[in-house]
C-alpha cells in the first residue's frame, strides 16, 4: 500500500514537468528504496517557478544542416553547441568584434611590412648607385613626406565616413605603390622619391581609421586589448618584413618581396571589403547579445554631431592636448629611428651582412608585438580594478617613455651584436606600453573626433620622424658614429614623460 501510494504521489507532482527532462524519469525499487532511473534520451528544457525568483534562460535554435545550433547567451557571454544525429559536436562561435580585430590585425602587420621592405631593400639600392649615408636618410624620410599631409586629412574623413572605408581605399593605394617600387628605383631617384611619398600619403590613414573603428566595435574595458592585438600585428609586421625581404631579394630578386606584399594586400581588400562595416549596428552577423555588451560599454557622445569638426584653435588650447601631441612627436622619432636604421645600425657598427642584420632587427620587433598585447590587458585589468583613466593612462606611458630611454642609453656601451639586439629588444618592449598610453587616450578626451585628434598629433610626429630619420643619417656621417643621436633621443624621452605626467588626462576635454 505504501508503494502504491508513492507511487501515485510521484505521478501528481510529475504531471507538472511534462516534456520535460523529469518526464523522462522512471522509478525502480531497489534495495535501498525508490530509486530514479534517467534515460539518456533529452527533449527540449522549459523551466519555470513561481515567487519572486526565476532562472531565466534565453535559448535560440537555429537550423544547420545536419543539426541544431543551440546558443545559450547568459551575461554577454555566448557559447554555441552543434547537436544532431548520432553524436554531439561543439562548436564555439567566435564573436563578430573577434573577427574585426583579427582582420585590423592583418593589415596592420601588412602596413608594416610594406614599410620595412625598403629598409632592407635599400642596402644593395645603396651599393648599387653608390648613396651617401646622408641620401639614405632622404630616401627613408619620403615616405614620411605624404604621411605628414594625410594624417589630418585622413583622421577627418575617418570621422565622416567611418573606418572601413578609409583603411580599405588606404590598403588598396598603398599596396599599387609597393609594387611599382622597383619599376620606380630602376626609372630614376626622382620616381622613387615620389612613389615612396604617394606610398606615405596612402598609409597615414591606417592608424585613425584602426582607432576609429575599434572604438565603435569595442567597450572601453576592452578597448586597450583591442588595441593591443591590432598594434601587435603592426609590430609582427616589422618581424615579416625583416625576414621575409632578404629571403625574396636572393631567391626571386629585389621585386620579389614587393610583389609578395601587394599581392597579400589585394587578398585582404577582398576579405575587408564582404565582412566589416563601420559600426556593429550595420552588421548583420553580431548577435543581440554581444551587441548590448557593446553598446552598455561605450561613453555617450550623443552631444557632437557626427562629421562635426571642433575648431583647431579649441584643440590646442587645452594642454591634454598638447600632451598627446609630445607624446605622439617622442613616440614616432624615437621609432623611425630604430625602424629605418636598425639593419644599417648593426652593419655599420658590427658588420654583420645582410641577413643577420635582417635577424638581428627582427627580433626586437616580435617581442614588441607580444609587450604591446601584455600593456592592454593589463591597462584593461587596471580600470577594471576600479583604477581612474588619467592613472592608468599616465603609468602606462611613463612605462613607455622611462623604458626606452634608460636601454638607449645602455646601447652606447654594447660591445656586441647580441648584447645589441638585447637592448634594442628592452627598448622596443618598453615602447609599445605607449598603445595604452597616449594613443588611446585621444579617444578619452575626444570620443568623436579622435580621427581628427590623431590626425593633428600624427602630422606633428611625423615631421619628427623626418627630422629624426634625416637627422641620424647627418650625425652619423659628421661623428661617425650612432652614440651622440641615441642619447639624444633618450633624453627627449625622458623630458617628455614628466611633460605627460603633469598635463594629460583621461577625462572627456572635447
Amino acid at each position: 500500500m505504501e508503494a502504491v501510494r508513492f507511487s501515485n504521489k510521484i505521478q501528481l507532482h510529475s504531471s507538472s514537468f511534462s516534456n520535460t527532462h523529469f518526464g523522462l524519469i522512471n522509478f525502480r525499487k531497489t534495495h535501498l528504496g525508490y530509486q530514479p532511473k534517467i534515460q539518456k534520451k533529452w527533449k527540449s528544457l522549459n523551466l519555470s517557478g513561481g515567487g519572486d525568483q526565476r532562472l531565466k534562460k534565453e535559448v535560440f535554435l537555429e537550423k544547420k544542416q545536419r543539426g541544431f545550433t543551440v546558443k545559450c547567451t547568459a551575461e554577454g557571454i555566448e557559447r554555441g553547441m552543434l547537436v544532431g544525429g548520432r553524436s554531439e559536436e561543439r562548436e564555439f562561435m567566435v564573436a563578430e568584434r573577434f573577427k574585426v580585430v583579427a582582420l585590423m590585425a592583418c593589415v596592420m602587420c601588412l602596413c608594416n611590412a610594406d614599410r620595412v621592405v625598403m629598409s632592407v631593400a635599400i642596402v644593395p639600392l645603396a651599393a648599387k648607385h653608390g648613396w651617401s649615408n646622408a641620401f639614405l636618410g632622404i630616401v627613408q624620410s619620403s615616405f614620411l613626406w605624404g604621411y605628414i599631409f594625410s594624417s589630418v586629412i585622413g583622421g577627418a574623413l575617418v570621422d565622416k565616413y567611418g573606418g572601413k572605408k578609409v583603411i580599405a581605399w588606404g590598403a588598396a593605394l598603398w599596396s599599387l605603390a609597393t609594387l611599382l617600387t622597383p619599376w620606380a628605383a630602376n626609372h630614376s631617384t626622382i620616381s622613387l622619391l615620389a612613389i615612396r611619398a604617394f606610398f606615405g600619403l596612402a598609409e597615414g590613414v591606417a592608424l585613425p581609421s584602426m582607432n576609429t573603428l575599434l572604438s565603435r566595435w569595442f567597450p572601453c574595458h576592452e578597448r586597450a586589448t583591442a588595441v593591443g592585438i591590432s598594434m601587435g600585428g603592426f609590430h609582427l609586421g616589422n618581424v615579416v618584413g625583416l625576414v621575409l625581404t632578404p629571403l625574396f631579394m636572393t631567391s626571386v630578386g629585389i621585386s620579389g618581396p614587393f610583389i609578395l606584399f601587394a599581392s597579400l594586400g589585394l587578398l585582404w581588400l577582398i576579405t575587408w571589403i564582404s565582412r566589416v562595416t563601420n559600426d556593429p549596428q550595420e552588421s548583420n552577423s553580431i548577435t543581440k547579445a554581444e551587441l548590448r555588451l557593446i553598446q552598455a560599454g561605450k561613453s555617450d557622445s550623443s552631444s557632437l554631431k557626427k562629421g562635426e569638426l571642433p575648431p583647431l584653435r579649441l584643440l590646442l588650447s587645452k594642454m591634454p592636448t598638447w600632451a598627446i601631441i609630445f607624446a605622439n612627436v617622442t613616440n614616432n622619432w624615437g621609432y623611425f629611428v630604430l625602424l629605418s636604421w636598425m639593419p644599417v645600425y648593426f652593419k655599420t657598427v658590427f658588420n654583420v651582412n645582410l641577413k643577420q642584420a635582417a635577424w638581428f632587427s627582427a627580433v626586437p620587433w616580435g617581442t614588441m608585438a607580444i609587450s604591446g598585447y601584455v600593456a592592454g590587458a593589463a591597462s584593461d585589468f587596471l580600470i577594471k580594478a576600479g583604477y581612474s583613466l588619467t592613472f592608468v593612462r599616465k603609468v602606462m606611458q611613463s612605462i613607455g617613455f622611462i623604458g626606452p630611454g634608460v636601454a638607449l642609453l645602455c646601447l652606447n656601451f654594447a660591445k656586441t651584436p647580441e648584447v645589441a639586439s638585447v637592448l634594442i629588444t628592452i627598448a622596443l618592449s618598453f615602447s609599445a606600453f605607449s598603445q595604452a598610453g597616449f594613443l588611446l587616450n585621444m579617444q578619452d578626451i575626444a570620443p568623436q573626433y579622435a580621427g581628427f585628434l590623431h590626425g593633428i598629433s600624427n602630422s606633428a610626429g611625423t615631421l619628427a620622424a623626418i627630422i629624426s630619420t634625416i637627422g641620424t643619417g647627418f650625425f652619423v656621417q659628421w661623428l661617425g658614429s650612432f652614440q651622440a643621436f641615441l642619447t639624444l633621443t633618450a633624453c627627449l624621452y625622458f623630458v617628455t614623460a614628466i611633460f605627460w605626467n603633469v598635463y594629460a588626462t583621461g577625462e572627456r576635454v572635447f
